[in-house]
């Protein structure tokens, strides 16, 4: 089933320690508010390239794999609890757990997929633009490992 971004949500965690979706889970997590643009997110190898002389061919070979970076863009809110801590982890060298929320629960009683992440946020850039443009935040979540997801579920 296909879904909709509309009413999906991010929140950031803290520094805790997680590895599984059941560690994720236990952190407390601070919702991030206006998000226009959540990015995207998954994993890409890095292609590693042999050229040999004696060889016609080029050789390739599957290496490390990154699950990128998350660029998120938010109406600035100078209130806001989430903006204000993804602020402060902008400060910080320490990779914050992170919480996304889909809006893709199959039927009313059901529970929607989540993902879970730990990530730098490596930037936090205001665009201030234009007499009637809102002013808006982007930060730079640089995912550090796996990206765990719980998918949604169909209640009964």
């Amino acid at each position: 089933m296909i879904s909709a971004t509309a009413k999906s949500k991010i929140s950031i965690g803290t520094t805790a320690a997680a590895t599984d979706a059941t560690s994720f889970a236990a952190d407390t997590y601070t919702p991030i508010s206006n998000v226009e643009d959540m990015g995207e997110v998954g994993s890409e190898a890095e292609i590693l390239v042999g050229k040999y002389v004696d060889q016609d061919f080029v050789r390739k070979l599957k290496g490390s794999r990154d699950n990128g970076t998350m660029t998120i863009v938010v109406g600035r809110d100078a209130a806001d609890a989430g903006q204000l801590a993804l602020s402060a982890a902008e400060q910080s060298s320490l990779p914050f757990n992170f919480k996304v929320e889909l809006n893709d629960k199959p039927n009313p009683t059901g529970t929607n997929s989540v993902f879970y992440f730990k990530a730098i946020v490596g930037s936090a850039r205001h665009s201030l633009g234009g007499a009637d443009d809102i002013t808006k935040t982007t930060f730079a979540l640089a995912i550090s490992g796996a990206i765990i997801e719980v998918p949604a579920t169909a209640g009964a």
